[in-house]
């Protein structure tokens, strides 16, 4: 996906866009869906906006932090399915 620009009070070089979108990455880890750049002068402001990332529900099972159960060996399938559940 490519990075929108959006640049407020002056014009930028691409070369320096683009290395705005690779600082994002490295930073945030993240992939930018767009950056707004404010130039004051000598000085910008950079404001992100990411990719959303999708949520993985993670539950205690057994007394494992997991997200699903298909690294779990027979034994503590078999620990899952025997559990006995409590109601709230």
């Amino acid at each position: 996906m490519a990075c929108e620009f959006h640049v407020i009070g002056g014009t930028l070089p691409q070369e320096e866009l683009n290395s705005y979108e690779l600082r994002a990455r490295r930073q945030y880890g993240r992939e930018p869906k767009s950056i707004t750049v404010r130039v004051d002068g000598d000085f910008v402001d950079l404001d992100y906006e990411f990719v959303p990332q999708p949520f993985e529900r993670i539950r205690r099972i057994t007394g494992y932090l997991v997200g699903t159960l298909d690294r779990f060996n027979d034994a503590k399938r078999a620990e899952e399915r025997d559990r006995v559940k409590h109601s709230a």
